[in-house]
């Protein structure tokens, strides 16, 4: 029977599925497009952008957050929201290479 236990492989693998499974909703994507056009938004001024409610935004929020793809500062009552850019080259600099490997094994005759 497969072992489906996560710590049983390896960490890059492990930080790959973690942004995937953040990035699988289209609202997240349009979130993480947001906040890369504009620095220090609210969960508010995504609301006026997305066609969804101030509680699903929020909890698309936290599911990024929960990836490390973006950060929260505390400005008086407002939290404000950005990507976490080294966190993002990062991960995005690991699923190029896996993407890579994966191509070269395929081209292989």
């Amino acid at each position: 029977m497969a072992n489906h236990k996560k710590t049983e492989f390896a960490a890059t693998d492990q930080d790959i599925s973690m942004v995937a499974k953040a990035l699988s909703h289209p609202a997240r994507i349009a979130i993480m497009r947001i906040l890369a056009q504009h620095k220090h938004f609210t969960c508010g001024e995504i609301v006026e952008i997305l066609p969804l409610a101030q509680p699903t935004v929020s909890h698309h929020l936290k599911e990024l957050m929960d990836a490390k793809l973006i950060t929260v500062a505390i400005d008086g009552k407002k939290s404000l929201y950005d990507v976490n850019w080294p966190t993002w080259n990062r991960y995005t600099a690991e699923f190029e290479n896996m993407l890579s490997a994966i191509n070269k094994v395929e081209q292989q005759p």
